[in-house]
């Protein structure tokens, strides 16, 4: 494999796009290859590195269909119901937490009332 051009910071050619960058414009990679890279220096650390890909092989990205939004809001609603109390807390559960706020604290609570 050869090596990849590498551009500095914002002076990449056009026609290339990072990912997010095709995101923005509704496109995604679709299965090519990475044309070239973009180096960001930093100060006694690594580059801060973007692959870039080209815009005119890019496709559109796949729409949402029923079944796929279906899974998301289920997947999303699974993330704000609390495993002890069993309700939906209205906010994604923190990992850390793993239960609700009134779950995890229960002595703060009652301290409020």
């Amino acid at each position: 494999m050869g090596s990849l051009p590498v551009y500095p910071w914002r002076l990449a050619p056009e026609g290339l796009a990072t990912r997010r960058q095709l995101r923005a414009r509704g496109l995604r990679p679709g299965g090519q290859d990475v044309t070239a890279q973009v180096e960001r220096g930093r100060y006694r650390r690594p580059p801060l590195v973007a692959y870039l890909y080209r815009v005119d092989q890019a496709k559109p990205v796949r729409p949402m269909t029923p079944a796929k939004q279906a899974a998301l809001d289920k997947a999303n609603a699974a993330r704000r119901t609390c495993p002890q109390c069993r309700t939906d807390a209205g906010y994604v559960i923190p990992a850390e937490l793993g239960t609700c706020v009134p779950c995890a604290y229960p002595e703060d609570e009652q301290r409020a009332a």
